[in-house]
């Protein structure tokens, strides 16, 4: 890095003076803070919040961390830190432990309580949520929140409670949002400053680590660009465009394989860099029309020859990620040496130290920790949280050089590499394969690039048959991942709002969402757009004046009657009764039309073509005009019709005077969380549940939590627990069809049925089987039982803090049934 400036100097010489803790906390880092980092940290010395949208890996979180350094600095003051995912909150957890010691920092993840009360806090975003509505004593003290991943307010499911926490936060609160890039920033700022009061928009597209981008055609990298000129003006590599379209013979293949070789080099000296190590092999003569891709083992030893490792191979299936590690293990591939091997195997086993013998073998360990040694590893949802972590911490260490993952790694977990390879760019989406995104691209590319390691990232996509080099740089070259809105109105929040800010208020308060912004930003140019084509329908109008009479309601006339004989004509198996009908409308019409004083206007054609524009115009603004109607005040529409179904059910009533207020009900469904609030209060307050012993509670909570497989078909009679458990199901559903109904009735969009395909599996592992026969029972992976397992303790844990004590008492007794073995295992 040059020196700098002497303006330079002078700058920063005033920022030490007019802010001095930003100053201090700058030079305090590992690595000199980059502008956008200064930018965020002087906003939050000003007392002002802030909204960092940055690349991944550009170091966003540094943002937060400021915040939490300022909270730390005054006595009494307080600091949370939510992400969207446990993982996430462990890892950070773990992190700000080493800065301010395990006294002062706390962890709160749903199934982990560890020091709520520390003066910093990390948490899951639902925690917050759920301690606002309940106007938590946590809250006291409270400064700074620090959201991180904040474009999971996008996410279907989930994205509301992000929207909740911004709009309830005390205004005292400041707020740190920290985004991935999205194309729509500017806008999501606006509504942070509309809604928190005085906020700084803070945008970044400049990578820490430059991105370098290669597409691997046989055994060879070769450059995606031609120069380094920047993506946006880079040229696509012309070798690849005629690989790409080639068709000719084997003398035309010599000669392109003759071509393809000083073309690379020519990409390569144009850019000013050595080819990577391993890379300069000479592309073979063959028939380049159908390329044959190099097996996972010799990509990865390219790799590996070209100093190109720790790579992550993104892989979008786990059946995918675990085949490509058995495959570089029969290969005999390993990347260690026998100190590195020895230090792994040291990690395992004090990490793995509270897992059970018998569970291990179960869990595929010893296979497992031979593959760690080799230096290889898969990383996806499937697999048990403990042994992804392990995962994580030895690919962070640089012991694991080579990891096979879904894309979930590309989720916020800190696991940056020298490389990512993408084996294809087309995944299952849930429904069918499609092509990922530009945003996707970004994403899971963004974890190239080491910072203070690597000068540069490598992006590796792999040559596949139809592989178009123009659509592969359009997806590095795109920034246009938009954030919109998912937030929807539920019964919980319904009565939260209500019980809190009485029912005009909370209407008010929804209308401040993030949702009803875009919609009421989308009315704003349709506004405009209505204005100016009624302008356009006045010129019409004085154009087809008649000085004999109303042409207006003339050419109504007209059009009326013409579109009623197109409908005739088409309408041919119309009954007769139908047609006669018609036949008479036709009649009146015409006759109407035929004693108008316009009709016999000389001009009558003439002001008849301006009628026709004029009526097409008119057409398309009534059409905008319904859209702005549509758009005005949606949320507070559906809020309106879910209060009318907590009315019907008695869970709301409205007083002589209009005030809306809550019954006992009402009360007790201010505790209950998730998609099935309604269905669980309701269950509750018919004593659905209240003949359940333990394991049968235990797997009617996984029944309502459980989502299956598109393709996984129900369980049937036979496969589901015996004695009480059947009847409470049946009822249990038969009360959800009847709710089902009520929903739709009320133009609301009701729940997926109940699904009970987990819950044999959920009530053998309450009563203490083995975990061999309940991953057997289940016909799922470690991980997803376990990840299931969760979600239902966390339901059985609402159910014993609001049920009745009998309820209370067995939901308890539940909870700690499920928590045991692998579910009970923590890292934290």
């Amino acid at each position: 890095m040059s020196d700098p400036s002497p303006a330079e100097r002078y700058a920063r010489a005033r920022e030490t003076q007019t802010h001095p803790i930003t100053a201090a906390f700058a030079a305090s880092q590992r690595f000199e803070l980059d502008p956008f980092q200064i930018a965020g940290c002087l906003a939050l010395e000003d007392g002002r919040s802030v909204l960092v949208a940055a690349p991944t890996g550009a170091g966003k979180t540094v943002v937060g961390e400021f915040a939490i350094h300022l909270a730390m600095l005054e006595d009494g003051d307080k600091a949370f830190y939510t992400t969207p995912i446990k993982a996430l909150s462990n890892q950070k957890f773990r992190e700000l432990q080493d800065v301010y010691g395990p006294e002062n920092v706390g962890l709160l993840t749903g199934d982990t309580n560890i020091n709520g009360n520390a003066r910093v806090v990390v948490m899951t975003t639902e925690v917050l949520r759920n301690m606002l509505y309940a106007d938590s004593p946590a809250l006291r003290g409270l400064r700074f929140v620090v959201m991180d991943e904040v474009h999971y307010l996008a996410d279907r499911f989930r994205g509301a409670v992000w929207e909740e926490i911004i709009i309830h936060l005390p205004q005292r609160v400041r707020l740190v949002s920290l985004s991935a890039t999205v194309s729509n920033a500017e806008e999501f700022g606006d509504w942070l400053d509309t809604v928190r009061d005085d906020t700084e928009v803070i945008v970044s597209e400049i990578r820490p680590v430059p991105l370098e981008q290669h597409v691997l055609v046989r055994g060879d990298l070769l450059p995606l660009f031609d120069d380094r000129a920047g993506i946006a003006t880079a040229q696509v590599n012309q070798e690849l465009m005629r690989i790409r379209s080639f068709k000719g013979s084997n003398f035309e293949n010599n000669r392109r394989a003759q071509s393809m070789n000083s073309a690379r080099q020519r990409g390569y000296e144009a850019s000013g860099r050595r080819p990577p190590k391993g890379g300069q092999r000479p592309v073979r003569s063959a028939n380049v029309q159908r390329i044959e891709r190099i097996d996972r083992p010799d990509v990865v030893r390219l790799l590996d020859r070209a100093t190109l490792l720790p790579a992550i191979f993104f892989i979008f299936s786990r059946v995918g990620c675990e085949a490509a590690v058995q495959q570089v293990r029969r290969a005999g591939v390993r990347l260690t040496d026998q100190a590195e091997r020895a230090e792994i195997r040291a990690i395992v086993e004090d990490r793995t130290r509270n897992l059970l013998d018998e569970d291990l073998a179960v869990l595929g360990y010893y296979e497992w920790l031979d593959n760690l040694e080799r230096g290889v590893a898969a990383h996806h949802a499937g697999m048990l949280p403990a042994f992804k972590e392990v995962v994580e911490e030895l690919f962070q260490r640089k012991l694991v050089k080579v990891v096979f993952a879904t894309e979930t790694l590309a989720l916020g977990i800190n696991m940056p590499a020298r490389t990512v390879v993408l084996e294809k760019l087309e995944k299952f989406n849930g429904e069918t394969r499609a092509a990922i995104t530009s945003g996707e691209y970004t994403q899971l590319t963004g974890r190239a690039g080491r910072r203070g390691i690597d000068v540069e990232g490598h992006a590796v996509v792999q040559w596949t048959e139809g592989l178009d080099p123009q659509q592969v740089a359009a997806l590095a070259s795109r920034r246009t991942y938009p954030l919109n809105s998912s937030f929807r109105p539920t019964y919980n929040m319904a009565v939260n709002l209500i019980d809190r800010f009485g029912r005009p208020r909370a209407r008010e308060i929804l209308e401040s969402s993030f949702a009803q912004f875009q919609a009421d930003r989308a009315v704003v140019g349709l506004a405009r757009q209505v204005r100016e084509a009624e302008e356009s329908l006045a010129g019409y109008q004085t154009a087809m004046t008649c000085d004999r009479g109303d042409f207006a309601e003339y050419s109504g006339i007209r059009r009326e009657l013409s579109d009623l004989e197109k409908l005739n004509r088409k309408d041919a198996n119309a009954s007769r009764a139908t047609r006669d009908r018609r036949q008479t409308q036709i009649g009146t019409l015409r006759r109407r039309m035929q004693r108008h004083a316009c009709h016999e206007c000389p001009e009558r054609e003439a002001h008849a073509r301006w009628a026709e524009r004029y009526w097409k115009l008119k057409r398309e603004v009534d059409r905008m005009r319904r859209q702005i109607e549509n758009r005005t005040g949606t949320v507070a529409r559906i809020f309106d019709r879910v209060v009318d179904v907590l009315g019907e059910l008695d869970y709301v009533r409205v007083a002589a005077d209009g005030v809306t207020s809550l019954t006992p009900a009402g009360r007790t469904m201010r505790r209950i969380y998730g998609d099935r609030d309604l269905l669980v209060a309701e269950s509750l307050r018919r004593g659905l549940w209240n003949e359940l012993d333990a394991p049968s509670l235990a797997a009617l909570a996984c029944s309502l939590v459980y989502e299956p497989r598109r393709d996984e078909a129900g369980p049937g009679e036979q496969g589901l627990p015996r004695g009480p458990f059947r009847r409470a199901l049946g009822d249990t559903q038969e009360l959800w069809q009847r709710l089902d109904d009520l929903e739709r009735e009320h133009h609301l969009p009701g729940t997926e049925p109940i699904a009970a395909g987990l819950a044999q599996a959920m009530h053998g592992w309450a009563r203490g089987a083995l975990l061999d026969r309940v991953l057997s029972d289940a016909d799922m992976a470690a991980g997803d039982f376990v990840r299931w397992a969760k979600q239902t303790i966390d339901l059985l844990d609402q159910l014993s803090i609001v049920a009745d004590a009998k309820l209370a008492t067995t939901a308890r007794q539940a909870l700690d049934a499920v928590r045991r073995g692998i579910v009970a295992y923590s890292s934290v």
